[in-house]
């Protein structure tokens, strides 16, 4: 079971379906549920695309994300790989252990030395292949983070951005395109020079599943220019906050001194799993429950999310919300929390007028914001409305549910299909 508290939280029936469905969530994010769709012991299948894996010489593995180690566990089970690595979060203790995979632990969500030394090892394992010979990419969310060349800048400097864009409320699409541009790796830059045909699986953390976002584009291509990249630095008012040589470089590639990124993909990538896969089991579980579910996904601020949120929030007893999706906070104070405690905290204070709910959301990944706790699950008791304008100010949602013994604790999943929530009445 992924929920590890599950005895302590499950309180109440009504509480104990609702892990239940969350569980149901995080088994559909699993690796090991997901890379046997799509490979088999001859052959990777997606859609009409096949690749027959006895014309190469030999086949390798590079994964990066949070659940680049699950990834490579699954596919190993299938093929008989050769070597690989793999790059996971700091923290994240490898699911798999062969001599076969070169591991290594890097920072999350900013970037540190280890990412810059994975990624060198990573560039230098794709092109030392031969042209007979094959590479899978498994990439997951996080990867951005995790493996790192910043291109004449400090990492220092790239660290200093990723905090402001951090802080910010930009987008992940917008986060990625700063870092692209800043990266002699993203964008498809790693496999601009690889000699070998290869594949990119990938599960998705972004909106719509947009390749070029996913781990910044690392194995595909790059939609985005030096001219988006300004435009962000100055929608969030971050010009005078980022080091000079950042700025430098964008100016340097608005005047076409830098090269752009790739805007072709050189080897075939397919999204393998996405939000809506949780989603579904969700759903599916809660039908099995005796529930009758409503599913949507939110993005964007926070604020607006929750709105839309509670305006479908069922009316009738048994039925049940299911939400999923990736929001934005930004980020003001200095307390303990991520974006799935503060969204449980402001459906909670916004619902004291309605009664006998269940509230709950957490990260596929196992880690909310700053903290070590996936989200929370409450049901919706009388709170005072200074008090949590007060944590909510003060970005302290997780110390609210903390106080209340009511974080959902996961340690790190080793997936990532964004943030999954329920809301039953």
């Amino acid at each position: 079971m992924f929920i590890q508290n599950y005895d302590e939280l499950a309180t109440s029936e009504k509480k104990k379906q609702c892990l239940e469905i969350l569980e149901s969530g995080l088994e559909a994010a699993d690796p090991e549920h997901i890379i046997p769709r799509f490979v088999t012991p001859e052959m990777i299948k997606i859609g009409d695309k096949k690749i027959e894996l006895d014309k190469f010489s030999n086949v390798y593995t590079i994964a990066f994300g949070k659940a680049g180690d699950t990834m490579t566990k699954a596919i190993n089970k299938i093929i008989p790989i050769k070597s690989g690595i793999i790059v996971i979060p700091k923290g994240s203790k490898s699911k798999i252990k062969s001599k076969k995979f070169q591991i290594f632990n890097s920072g999350h969500p900013k970037p540190d030395q280890t990412s810059v030394k994975a990624a060198k090892e990573v560039l230098k394992f794709v092109e030392n292949r031969k042209s007979d010979e094959f590479v899978i990419f498994l990439v997951s969310g996080g990867g951005s983070a995790l493996m790192a060349i910043p291109d004449n800048i400090t990492l220092d400097d790239k660290i200093h951005v990723t905090n402001l864009l951090l802080k910010s409320g930009a987008t992940i699409q917008e986060f990625n395109s700063i870092r692209k541009h800043l990266s002699k790796i993203k964008g498809g830059r790693l496999i601009e020079n690889m000699k070998c045909q290869g594949i990119g699986l990938v599960m998705s953390d972004v909106e719509g599943d947009d390749l070029s976002a996913i781990a910044s584009g690392t194995t595909f291509m790059d939609d985005t220019t030096f001219g988006d990249a300004e435009k962000i630095i100055q929608k969030y008012n971050l010009k005078i906050k980022i080091p000079p040589e950042v700025w430098n470089r964008i100016e340097q590639g608005l005047k076409g001194e830098i090269a752009e990124t790739p805007k072709e993909p050189k080897i075939p990538n397919y999204i393998i799993a996405n939000n809506m896969d949780c989603l579904k089991a969700m759903r599916d579980k809660s039908i099995e429950l005796g529930y009758v579910p409503k599913t949507i996904q939110v993005f964007g601020d926070i604020k607006d999310a929750v709105k839309k949120i509670i305006k479908e929030i069922p009316k009738e007893t048994n039925e049940c919300l299911i939400f999923g999706g990736e929001t934005t906070v930004q980020v003001l104070g200095k307390g303990m929390g991520g974006r799935n405690h503060e969204m449980v905290l402001r459906i909670l204070k916004n619902t004291q007028n309605q009664k006998k709910l269940v509230i709950a959301a957490m990260g596929t990944d196992g880690i909310d914001g700053n903290t070590y706790f996936a989200g929370a699950i409450t049901e919706n008791f009388k709170v005072e409305d200074e008090s949590v304008k007060e944590f909510l100010k003060n970005n302290d949602s997780g110390r609210f549910f903390q106080k209340k013994k009511s974080n959902i604790k996961t340690g790190f999943t080793h997936s990532n299909l964004m943030d999954i929530g329920i809301v039953l009445r």
